[in-house]
């Protein structure tokens, strides 16, 4: 049965309505990816401030012994992996990619990690493909829901071991936007800190003439500038997830909101080619009629 004009007008004005919906929801994707991205960059003056620290405790390496670990698969100690997803939908293939890589590092480890999933939709993921989960946390809402969750993530790794002992491995993964709307996945191992991250650290020159000296134990300054670190990656990880989050969303709501433009436009042209029929069908009925009267004699 096809379409009337009233059935027309009703799809039209769905159509519109949808389209309302889609262009809010880029708006805030949009209004949502520069808060993030700000956040980010507001973050390397800190960033760097951790950095001129631990660059000043490790002039002197013999404090880092027992903090500076090689690379040796067989240390024992318990492995840890945070993967960063998404709570929403209508992000494309944001959080199967997420944890495709996710799988990939998590099979590359030398055991049995314990892993915590940040998002609902990358959680349900994860078990999906089997993945034993150790915990779960729900993405904030805004820049200032991200630092109260990172400190919820540093309390269950550092104070949750596995049956290997204390956690001495931790590995980040997360989505981070590259070009445009794009975003490709990236695993960040944080722990341990080996002779090549110390080197990094230790050659940062201070920037002024006027070197500082460290209050306290150097070693209770050291734990401590390890945490910050341990924390700023957390945070940086977590908001650079977010800004790709909302990057797919925009892309998908841009391509919802092309498709929409097409459809009413399809909906448009039908509407006028029917509504042109019925006024012809009704300029013929006028033609007829008067062409049926003049036969008459009547007019």
């Amino acid at each position: 049965m096809g379409d009337t004009t009233a059935s027309l007008r009703r799809k039209i004005g769905s159509a519109g309505d949808l389209q309302s919906v889609v262009r809010t929801m880029k708006a805030l994707a949009a209004s949502s990816i520069g808060q993030y991205e700000r956040s980010v960059r507001a973050l390397a003056d800190y960033d760097r401030t951790v950095q001129l620290g631990l660059a000043v405790c490790l002039r002197d390496s013999n404090p880092m012994t027992s903090l500076v670990t090689q690379n040796d698969p067989s240390s024992a100690g318990a492995v840890g992996v945070v993967v960063f997803g998404s709570d929403q939908g209508l992000v494309g293939q944001f959080n199967q990619v997420v944890v495709d890589h996710a799988l990939e590092v998590i099979a590359a480890l030398p055991r049995d990690p314990l892993i915590w999933a940040v998002g609902e939709r990358v959680q349900s993921r994860l078990r999906d493909a089997g993945a034993p989960l150790a915990g779960f946390f729900r993405l904030p809402s805004s820049v200032e829901a991200v630092a109260p969750l990172i400190g919820q993530v540093l309390v269950e790794t550092e104070t949750r071991p596995g049956p290997a002992g204390e956690i001495v491995e931790l590995h980040l993964i997360f989505n981070r936007r590259t070009i445009g709307s794009t975003y490709a996945p990236v695993a960040q191992r944080l722990l341990p800190l080996d002779e090549d991250w110390r080197r990094a650290h230790a050659g940062l020159r201070w920037p002024t003439a006027n070197l500082p000296e460290i209050m306290g134990g150097r070693m209770t300054t050291v734990r401590a500038l390890i945490r910050e670190y341990v924390f700023v990656s957390l945070f940086r990880a977590c908001v650079e997830s977010l800004a790709s989050e909302n990057a797919s969303r925009l892309a998908a709501m841009e391509r919802a909101d092309r498709n929409i433009n097409e459809l009413l436009e399809s909906l448009h042209g039908a509407f006028n080619r029917l509504r042109q029929s019925s006024i012809d069908e009704e300029l013929f009925g006028v033609l007829s009629g008067a062409e049926a009267l003049s036969a008459d004699g009547r007019i």
